[in-house]
């Protein structure tokens, strides 16, 4: 079972002006730069991987819920906005999206969705869309404290933390049995929802329909499962590299071992920052998605966590 969103991953060009971005305009701290160590690559059987650049983003907060930028190895695609399947975006708690939205005019975050509740009633949660600097879609959402029925929290800061991942494949049916019967997450029932930023990538009419449903994590943390239409492709990925765009998403976990997964190469433990001596292995779902699990606790025998080295910019957590 899936316990926390630890980290959301993307591929970029060329990490200095994304990094500048989500610093400058969403308040976002340097947790961590360095290269891609051939354990983590090994971890991901993405051998290209090894020694690529990144930078590893904090919120505000200082909630241990990270975005980490990689700059991409040669070959990889441009990957199109909800164009294709897979990990498709980030949904970050805001404080305020309407006064968010403001402040981003003129930044790289290009607004695609405006402000709207999406439910009834003074305390409804509400949300903005954008795409960031690397073409990634991010949705900004307020959720009053209280306001949730799936206890998610609320942001702290002006912008918070990762709380929602975004999937969307050609068939929500298998989504569902891949979060609900495979992970054993609980799931909503299914939805009819309007998703304009989608029917708008697609050409579609904007009171499109589009079945979707959330799989719950104990706390603070949703799945968003979303049926995409017959247009999206599948997510374009380079030899040996992790897929495009927002490549995969981190989950802590229990043992490996009793997870019963078909893993991309066998666990093993990872020393770097922010693995921390956890044994970690990268499993895929049926729309192509990458979820890597980490165990929650350091493995028997590894470094304890306090005296391994962070790379040079991490800040501890406030």
């Amino acid at each position: 079972m899936l316990k926390t969103i630890a980290i959301v991953t993307l591929l970029v060009r060329q990490l200095a002006p994304v990094t500048a971005a989500y610093e400058e305009h969403l308040g976002y701290r340097d947790a961590g730069q360095g290269t891609v160590p051939t354990e983590l690559a090994a971890a991901w059987n993405a051998p290209a991987m090894t020694g690529r650049h990144y930078a590893l983003l904090q919120p505000e907060s200082g909630a241990e819920v990270y975005l980490r930028f990689i700059e991409a190895p040669p070959g990889n695609l441009p990957v199109p906005a909800l164009r294709t399947h897979g990990w498709n975006a980030t949904e970050l708690l805001v404080e305020d999206p309407d006064a968010l939205l403001r402040r981003l005019d003129g930044t790289p975050f290009r607004v695609i969705g405006a402000p709207a509740n999406l439910t009834a009633g003074e305390n409804a949660p509400r949300a903005a869309q954008v795409i960031g600097p690397a073409g990634e879609v991010l949705y900004l959402t307020r959720i009053i404290p209280g306001g949730s029925g799936f206890d998610l929290g609320y942001a702290r800061t002006p912008v918070d933390r990762v709380f929602i991942a975004v999937v969307g494949g050609p068939s929500i049916d298998a989504l569902r049995a891949w979060y609900g019967g495979v992970l054993g997450l609980p799931l909503s029932d299914n939805f009819e929802w309007r998703i304009d930023v989608l029917a708008r990538a697609h050409s579609l009419p904007v009171d499109t329909l589009f079945k979707l449903a959330v799989a719950i994590m104990p706390k603070d943390f949703l799945v968003e499962i979303d049926g995409y239409p017959a247009t999206a492709r599948p997510r374009p990925r380079a030899p040996g590299s992790l897929p495009g765009g927002m490549a995969m998403v981190s989950f802590t976990t229990g043992s490996l071992d009793r997870q019963g997964l078909r893993w991309r190469a066998p666990p093993r433990v990872v020393a770097a920052f922010p693995y921390r001596g956890r044994r970690v292995a990268v499993t895929e779902g049926p729309a192509g998605e990458w979820l890597e699990l980490l165990e929650d606790v350091p493995a028997a025998g590894a470094p304890h966590a306090a005296i391994l080295p962070a790379p040079t910019g991490h800040r501890e957590p406030p």
